[in-house]
């Protein structure tokens, strides 16, 4: 065998090594398919489905938000047959009115087939509560957080750093409230009527709900929708929730009142188990975050009306 000079050796090397980087990334590019074939196949199958009858636990944790994927979810739960009651695990302090009202109907809809019960956990604030009043059934502990029955829409006036700095806002509208107010001037005027009247009327419904699904008189509904928030305790001698407990009560309620069977199995359906390939969203969706130079986690950021106790540290 005749030795190669050195370049050719190179280039004998080069060629190979690319004809392995190509196999591996025709191997990891197939990989990639079957996950997102099976991802797609399985996006909306019940966990248990096959295995006999469950409960469904949905858990509500963290922002309120719409979400389409679990909107459908919701509609399987109306139609699976082996879902003989609906948890909703809630740990929220709230989110978008918009979001709030979604799981609110929806929830609705689902307790007009089968039973529904919440179980608060740390927090049911604001849109969070109002999803809790969805259900047949309110569980809170005697020290969860309960209420903040309202909404707010937030203006930060950063004129004077504006200002400061020598930065003058401008714009071409098609009236005088498109886009208002603006971020270099203080919330009055015409602007802030029209906003009072956007947030009185998402309020107007939130209280409305909550005189009729806590089957109380509007006035008392009223009287408790000025933002406070109490304690589990509290919120039970005020009529708010039903009982105190958490999601062991809940499914006893289930049993003894609904005539659940015993001992069923409590299955996750929202958000989506992570025992498939739920993990790969969740990394890539990471990693998107992580290029465009922002915190994996979030932050989000929410502009418009919500229905929120707190969101983020106070500046």
């Amino acid at each position: 065998m005749t030795d190669l000079p050195p370049s050719s050796a190179h280039e004998a090397l080069a060629a190979d090594t690319y004809r392995r980087s190509r196999g591996l990334w025709r191997v990891l590019a197939l990989v990639a398919a079957v996950i997102a074939v099976l991802a797609m196949t399985a996006r909306f199958a019940m966990p248990g489905q096959g295995a006999g009858d469950v409960i469904a636990r949905v858990t509500i944790d963290g922002l309120i938000t719409t979400n389409a994927e679990r909107q459908a979810l919701f509609e399987h739960l109306l139609e699976d047959d082996t879902v003989k009651a609906v948890v909703v695990a809630i740990n929220s302090t709230g989110g978008t009115t918009a979001g709030g009202e979604e799981l609110y109907e929806a929830l609705r809809r689902l307790s007009d087939k089968k039973p529904t019960v919440s179980a608060i956990n740390e927090f049911g604030a604001s849109a969070a509560y109002m999803t809790a009043i969805g259900t047949d059934r309110i569980f809170a502990r005697r020290l969860s957080i309960v209420g903040s029955i309202g909404v707010l829409y937030q203006h930060v006036n950063a004129g004077k750093l504006l200002d400061t700095i020598g930065i003058d806002l401008d714009k071409v509208a098609s009236g005088p409230l498109k886009a208002e107010p603006d971020n270099d001037e203080p919330l009055e005027g015409a602007a802030r009527v029209s906003l009072n009247e956007l947030v009185q009327d998402s309020f107007t419904w939130f209280v409305d709900i909550v005189a009729e699904r806590r089957d109380m008189p509007r006035p008392a509904a009223l009287a408790l929708a000025d933002g406070r928030i109490v304690t589990g305790r509290v919120a039970l001698d005020a009529g708010l929730i039903d009982a105190i407990g958490g999601e062991l009560e809940a499914i006893d309620w289930l049993v003894k009142e609904r005539e659940v069977p015993e001992k069923l199995a409590v299955v996750d359906v929202w958000p989506q188990p992570e025992d498939g390939f739920g993990w790969a969203g969740r990394l890539l969706g990471g990693s998107a975050r992580a290029a465009l130079g922002l915190s994996p986690d979030g932050p989000v950021v929410l502009d418009g009306l919500v229905s929120l106790w707190q969101f983020g540290p106070k500046p």
